[in-house]
């Protein structure tokens, strides 16, 4: 389902039921008040969250402009889109730098939250920024630690200080020394996680915290694990103080629960968000694009953030010209693959579109990459003019083809039948007709 698709299906549902009525009785707002709140708590929100936030939309909602007005409705939707921003914190929370460098970044968390790799993430991210970070090996408990951290380093070009399965204590203060004298801006100190919240792991971290004195201490918890997140995050907030929480795994089953909780248990924010398992999938926490995406609203702004990154300017001015041109080719779309790859996780992308149909949205289910790989493989073994005639390709052509690329006939068939509707849909996006693409489902390319 992805990123809390179940909770948006849910909030979309009881809201087309209200969209659709010219006028909204007090009854039918508190029915409706009664669904929303369903809808969170099997979303896994925490139930005192759920209480309060059901309290201030009712508030709001129950009022006589609310009752009298045109758009009762949409009104209402407005309501609960603020009070979710309210709730997860309103505007982005930056990370911190310290006036004397290096700036320290104190990674905490249990097991399996994906503390080690999000590390790895945030250096990349940071390098990004124009900084220099270093980052140091401080779990010496869980075995392979240290060499995962140092393969996740390899993998950003992120140099790793570690000494071994000594003091992780004293390594964390040698490695604050080790960045200032190698020229690093920012420090990630990777610490020990435990399956639970024990004492020796809390004093163990304190000891860490009173040494380097870090500028943000930065908890990774899992969003796949609801309200459950939201409790352990009250627990390490109770105490180091911590600064901001990363939730990792936004990419999965997420129910909403841990995003939609945090802030409101914590009074700490959600800084990052992980949303694929490779190195470039970390994203800034942003409220208002969060509430858009669970209200089924769309997030144009990090489509557009992470188009930029995948995409050039003078390729998307040769894309534009091409599409009014009505000159698309297959090599066009073989680029399109490319670059969607770079995007990370494609049907997280397809929510980020506002308006879109739901015969045009994908699941997790439908994105196939070895399916991708296989048209990628096709596409390659045409002809340069194959590429740019299609209609060409009769029986022999696609034998040949399926032949030189290792598929099938079948698969060449099918390649070249997403191709056409593919050039259809962006037809149709261009002259602003996504509405009527009719009940067909049609599919997309993955």
């Amino acid at each position: 389902m992805g990123l809390f698709g179940s909770l948006s299906e849910k909030l979309n549902h009881i809201f087309s039921k209200m969209k659709s009525r010219g006028k909204l009785s007090e009854l039918e707002i508190k029915q409706a008040m009664r669904e929303i709140r369903v809808a969170l708590l099997e979303a896994d929100v925490n139930f005192g969250v759920v209480k309060n936030f059901i309290a201030r939309v009712s508030e709001k909602a129950v009022g006589e402009t609310i009752l009298n007005s045109l758009t009762p409705g949409q009104q209402v939707i407005k309501i609960v889109n603020d009070e979710l921003i309210a709730l997860m914190g309103s505007t982005n929370a930056k990370l911190s730098v310290s006036s004397k460098l290096p700036t320290v970044i104190m990674m905490v968390g249990l097991q399996g939250a994906g503390k080690t790799t999000m590390c790895g993430k945030l250096s990349q991210l940071l390098k990004k920024q124009g900084k220099r970070p270093l980052l140091a090996a401080c779990d010496v408990y869980r075995p392979a630690a240290i060499n995962q951290l140092k393969v996740v380093g390899r993998s950003v070009g992120v140099e790793v200080y570690e000494r071994g399965d000594k003091d992780p204590v004293k390594t964390s203060k040698l490695a604050v020394e080790e960045a200032r004298s190698r020229g690093c801006d920012t420090l990630i100190i990777d610490t020990a996680g435990r399956l639970q919240i024990n004492e020796e792991l809390m004093r163990e971290l304190e000891n860490i915290k009173f040494e380097v004195c870090p500028t943000e201490i930065l908890l990774t918890v899992d969003a796949m694990t609801g309200q459950e997140a939201a409790n352990v995050a009250a627990t390490f907030n109770e105490r180091l103080d911590i600064s901001g929480v990363i939730l990792t795994k936004l990419d999965g089953d997420t129910r909403g629960g841990a995003a939609l909780s945090i802030k409101a248990v914590t009074g700490k924010p959600v800084k990052f968000c992980g949303t694929g398992e490779k190195m470039g999938d970390i994203e800034p926490f942003y409220p208002d694009r969060m509430a858009s995406r669970i209200l089924g609203m769309g997030d144009v702004l990090t489509l557009i953030e992470k188009a930029q990154s995948a995409v050039t300017e003078e390729e998307m001015q040769k894309l534009e010209k091409k599409l009014r041109e009505s000159a698309f080719t297959l090599d066009d779309f073989l680029t399109q693959f490319e670059q969607l790859g770079k995007m990370g996780n494609l049907s997280e992308v397809m929510s980020m579109i506002p308006g879109l149909p739901n015969n045009m949205r994908i699941s997790e289910k439908d994105v196939d990459e070895a399916r991708i790989e296989r048209f990628k493989a096709i596409i390659k073994s045409m002809t340069m003019y194959e590429r740019e005639h299609p209609e060409i390709i009769k029986a022999s052509r696609r034998k040949r083809i399926a032949a030189g690329s290792g598929t099938s006939i079948q698969d060449v068939n099918q390649l070249l039948k997403q191709f056409e509707q593919t050039k259809e849909m962006m037809r149709m996006m261009k002259n602003g007709k996504m509405g009527k693409m009719g009940k067909g489902g049609r599919r997309f390319p993955f």
